[in-house]
C-alpha cells in the first residue's frame, strides 16, 4: 500500500481521490456509492457506513452510530426548537463543538462514524409541520444562522494549519455535517398527503426568498460538507434528479466543498410513489447521477448503477466524480491518515459534567416566558409545598425528543422542582392524548392543599413528529379541560408550563385569571426539569424568544397544509404565512417573550441614508405600488448591478431598568418602502443576545449590510434593492429609525 499514491500524504486530497478511484473497477466502485460502503479489500480501503446522527446530540439513529454497555449514553442537548429560541449564536456554536467531542470520541471506540447528517434547516412554514421539533423555525434567516453556527461547531478544527486550511477542500474536519432537507420540503403526513407523493408547487419568489436561503447560508457561510436532498417534488421534479437544484446551484453557484446524498431510499420513492417519467431503476440512478446526487442513502446506486453503465444510461465517469467528492470529504477527516489531534478522546469525553451544564444551561436559555401577572418566580421560602401535575410532570424521554439517541440521565420535572421544596405529584392524564378525565380530580386535591401549582402539559411524539403532521393546534384530549380545573381550585399560583415544539392555542390560558405564568419549554432534553424548575423559582431569569408565530386554532381552517404560497392567496381567500406575511389575529407573535426584569433600548445611528450610482437607468427594476403611492424614477435595482460595500451601522444600548440580572434579545427588523405590493410585512435581519446587570446598560453594535438587509425578492425571483424610506425597527416596534436609499 506504500506505493498508492493515494496513501501518499505529500499530495493534495484530490490527487489522492483520484489516484484511488482509477485503481478500482466498475464493480468495485458501485459497491461504495450506498451508505453501507463496502471498502475495497485488494486496496486495503475498510468499509464505512456514511449514516449517522447528530441532531442535538449524538444519536443512534442511523447504523453507523450505537450504544452498549461500554458507552450507554451521550449528552442529549433540547430539541432545535428550543435552542433556536435562544438567539445565541454562540452557544449554537459550543453545542455544536461538545457534540462533535462526543462524537470524535464515540469514534475513537468504534461505536460512530465521522459523517453526521444534520442539522435540518427546513423552514416551518406551517404551523402544523411534524417535525417542528428538528429544526430552527420559521424564518430564514435565524434558520440560516442557526445552521451557519452549529455546523462551524461540529466542523471547524480549531487551531488548524493556516497553509491547510487556505484550500477548503484541504482544510480538516472534525466530523463532516449535512444540511437537510433541500428543498421545499414541510409536509409529512397530512390528511393522507405524504411526502413520498407530495409535489410542492412552489414560486420561484418563495424558493429563493424562504426555503433555499438558509441552505444557501449554510453552505456559503457555514461551509458544510454536506447536503441531503428531500422525498418530495419540487413542481413536478424529484429534487434528488434535479439538476437545477443539485448540480447547477449546489454545487455550482454555491460552490459546495463536499458530497450530497439523498434522503434514505428517496431513488426508490422516486420509482415506486412518485413514478416519475415511468423511470426504470437503472434510468432513476442514471438520472440522479447526471442531476449531481453522489451518495445514495440506500441500495439502489449499489445495485443498479452497474447496469445502468452496461445499458449506456449512464457513463463511469460520472460514478468517478461522486466518488472523488466522498473520498475527500473522508480524507479530511483523518479517515486514511489519523488525526492526531483527536487521538486521546475516548470515554471520559462523553456525557462530561460541563456537557451536562451546557445542555442545562441551553435549556434555560431557550425557555420562554409568555405570561407573568406577578407570579413568577416563586419564592422557595413560601411555595415550599409544590402540586406538581400534568402528562408531562415526570417527563423523560419526551424530553428528548426524536432524533436523540440515548441520555446520559434524565433530570425529570418532578426532580427538579424538588430541589425547591416538597413535592406532590399527579398526573392528571394517563398520557399525553388525556382521553380519561378519572385522573383530574387527584391532581385537583393536590393543587388544594399546595403552597404553589405547577402544570406541565403539552405535545409529544405521539402528536407531532416525523411522519406525523397535526391537524388542529389546540392541546390533545381533556388537558385543557384539566388546566382550568386544576387553576380554579389551586390554594396557591398557578403555573402553566408547555412542552412542545409547534404553537398550541392556550388563549384560554393566556386571559384566565387563576393562570399567574406561562411558560413555553420546547422539548427541553435530558437537563430539562432541572432548568424548568430553575427558572420557575428564578434561579435563572427566562430570555428565551418564540422562534415561530403561535397560531390561533381557526388557522388550519383559513388554508390547507399544502398550499406552499407564503404570501396571501386573496383569490382563494388563503392568508399569508409566517411572521413576514400574516397580519391576522394570533395568541403570540415571533419573537415574543418575557422577563422577570425590565429592559428600555436607546438608539444611536451614525447615518441614516446611502447614495449609490446606477451605472445606467435602463438597469432600473420595477415594482408594483399600490394606488396611491407616488412610484419613484428608479424603483429598485438588482442586487447584481450595485456596489453593495455600505453598512447600516448603529448601536442598540439595552438598559435593564428592573432589579434582577437578565439577558436581553435585540431583534433588528427591517421594513420596505410604505406602498410596495407583494414584499414582507417586516424581516428579520439582525439579533443579539446581551445580559445586562440589574440597574446597569450594555451597548450592541450593529452593522448590517445594506443590499443584504434591505432588499427583497420581487415577483420574478430577482433579488432587488427598492429605493425610498426603508424603517429599521428594533424589536415590536420599541425603537425605529428611517433609512433612505437613494439611486443616482
Amino acid at each position: 500500500m506504500s506505493s498508492f499514491s493515494f496513501c501518499d500524504a505529500s499530495l493534495t486530497y484530490e490527487e489522492r481521490a483520484k489516484d484511488l478511484v482509477k485503481r478500482m473497477v466498475l464493480h468495485e466502485k458501485v459497491r461504495q456509492l450506498g451508505n453501507g460502503a463496502y471498502g475495497v479489500p485488494r486496496l486495503g480501503l475498510p468499509k464505512y457506513e456514511w449514516w449517522s446522527e447528530a441532531l442535538h446530540g449524538v444519536s443512534n439513529v442511523g447504523p453507523g452510530t450505537f450504544f452498549d454497555h461500554f458507552v450507554p449514553g451521550a449528552t442529549s442537548f433540547p430539541t432545535v426548537i428550543l435552542m433556536a429560541a435562544a438567539f445565541n449564536e454562540s452557544l449554537w456554536k459550543s453545542i455544536g463543538q461538545a457534540v462533535s467531542t462526543e462524537a470524535r470520541a464515540m469514534y475513537n471506540l468504534r461505536r460512530a462514524g465521522l459523517t453526521f447528517w444534520s442539522p435540518n434547516i427546513n423552514v416551518v412554514r406551517d404551523p402544523r409541520w411534524g417535525r417542528a421539533l428538528e429544526t430552527p423555525g420559521e424564518d430564514p434567516f435565524v434558520v440560516g444562522r442557526y445552521a451557519v453556527n452549529y455546523v462551524r461547531g461540529l466542523q471547524d478544527v480549531e487551531g488548524a494549519d493556516p497553509r491547510r486550511t487556505a484550500d477548503p477542500n484541504q482544510r480538516p474536519l472534525k466530523v463532516s455535517s449535512c444540511c437537510k432537507h433541500y428543498a421545499a420540503y414541510d409536509v409529512d403526513d397530512w390528511l393522507g398527503v405524504d411526502r413520498f407523493h407530495f409535489d410542492a408547487r412552489v414560486r420561484q419568489q418563495d424558493m429563493e426568498e424562504t426555503f433555499l436561503r438558509p441552505f444557501e447560508m449554510c453552505v456559503k457561510d457555514g461551509d458544510v460538507s454536506s447536503v441531503m436532498c428531500s422525498y418530495n417534488r419540487v413542481d413536478g421534479i424529484p429534487t434528488c434528479a434535479d439538476p437545477n437544484l443539485l448540480k447547477d446551484t449546489i454545487r455550482g453557484e454555491w460552490d459546495l466543498h463536499g458530497y450530497i446524498v439523498s434522503d434514505c431510499d428517496s431513488i426508490q420513492v422516486m420509482v415506486d410513489y412518485h413514478k416519475f417519467l415511468g423511470d426504470t431503476n437503472e434510468d432513476a440512478v442514471a438520472r440522479t447521477l447526471k442531476a449531481g446526487l453522489d451518495l445514495d442513502c440506500g441500495v439502489y446506486y449499489t445495485n443498479f448503477t452497474a447496469g445502468a453503465v452496461a445499458e449506456g444510461k449512464v457513463r463511469e465517469r460520472e460514478i468517478d466524480t461522486s466518488l472523488k467528492y466522498l473520498y475527500i470529504v473522508l480524507m479530511r477527516l483523518g479517515f486514511f491518515d489519523g488525526s492526531p489531534e483527536f487521538k486521546s478522546l475516548g470515554k471520559d469525553d462523553i456525557c462530561t459534567k460541563a456537557n451536562l451544564e451546557l445542555a442545562a444551561r441551553a435549556a434555560e436559555e431557550g425557555i420562554v416566558l409568555l405570561k407573568n401577572n406577578r407570579t413568577l418566580p416563586l419564592s422557595p421560602h413560601q411555595a415550599r409545598n409544590i402540586a406538581v401535575v400534568g402528562p408531562h410532570a415526570n417527563a423523560t424521554e419526551a424530553m428528548i425528543g426524536n432524533y436523540a439517541g440515548v441520555p446520559c440521565r434524565y433530570t425529570a420535572p418532578i426532580d427538579g422542582f424538588s430541589r425547591y421544596g416538597v413535592v406532590t405529584y399527579k398526573e392528571g392524564c394517563a398520557d399525553i392524548a388525556c382521553k380519561n378525565e378519572s385522573f383530574i380530580f387527584p391532581a385537583m386535591k393536590a393543587a388544594k392543599r399546595a403552597d404553589a401549582t405547577v402544570i406541565l402539559a403539552g405535545l409529544d411524539l405521539s402528536v407531532e413528529a416525523e411522519g406525523l403532521d397535526r391537524t388542529d393546534l389546540v392541546l390533545p384530549g381533556y388537558q385543557t379541560q384539566l388546566i382550568n380545573q386544576v387553576a380554579e381550585v389551586a390554594k396557591g399560583p398557578v403555573v402553566l408550563v408547555i412542552l412542545s415544539a409547534g404553537g398550541v392555542d392556550i388563549s384560554f390560558a393566556k386571559e384566565n385569571p387563576n393562570i399567574g405564568g406561562i411558560l413555553w419549554a420546547g422539548y427541553p432534553g435530558e437537563e430539562g426539569g432541572r432548568a424548568i424548575a430553575d427558572v420557575v423559582f428564578g434561579h435563572y431569569n427566562p430570555g428565551g424568544r418564540l422562534p415561530l408565530t403561535w397560531h390561533k386554532a381557526d388557522y388550519v381552517d383559513m388554508l390547507p397544509m399544502t398550499s406552499m404560497p407564503l404570501r396571501p392567496v386573496p383569490s382563494l381567500g388563503y392568508p399569508g404565512r409566517t411572521y413576514k406575511f400574516f397580519n391576522g389575529s394570533i395568541v403570540y407573535p415571533f419573537g415574543y417573550g418575557l422577563s422577570y426584569t425590565r429592559f428600555n433600548y436607546s438608539l444611536s445611528t451614525a447615518k441614516r441614508f446611502v447614495d449609490l450610482k446606477v451605472e445606467n437607468l435602463d438597469y432600473c427594476r420595477d415594482l408594483s405600488y399600490n394606488h396611491n403611492t407616488k412610484r419613484p424614477p428608479c424603483p429598485a435595482t438588482s442586487i447584481d448591478d450595485l456596489d453593495c460595500r455600505h453598512d447600516i451601522d448603529f448601536v442598540v444600548e439595552v438598559m435593564n431598568t428592573g432589579h434582577r440580572d437578565g439577558s436581553d434579545v435585540v431583534l433588528v427588523y427591517s421594513k420596505p418602502p410604505h406602498g410596495i405590493l407583494g414584499t414582507h410585512i417586516k424581516q428579520l435581519i439582525g439579533f443579539e443576545r446581551v445580559f445586562v446587570r440589574k440597574q446597569s446598560s450594555q451597548k450592541v453594535h450593529f452593522k448590517i449590510n445594506v443590499c443584504k438587509g434591505l432588499e427583497i425578492v420581487d415577483y420574478a425571483a430577482n433579488h432587488v434593492l427598492p429605493s425610498g424610506g426603508h424603517s429599521i425597527v428594533i424589536g415590536d416596534d420599541v425603537v425605529s429609525f428611517p433609512f433612505q436609499v437613494n439611486f443616482s
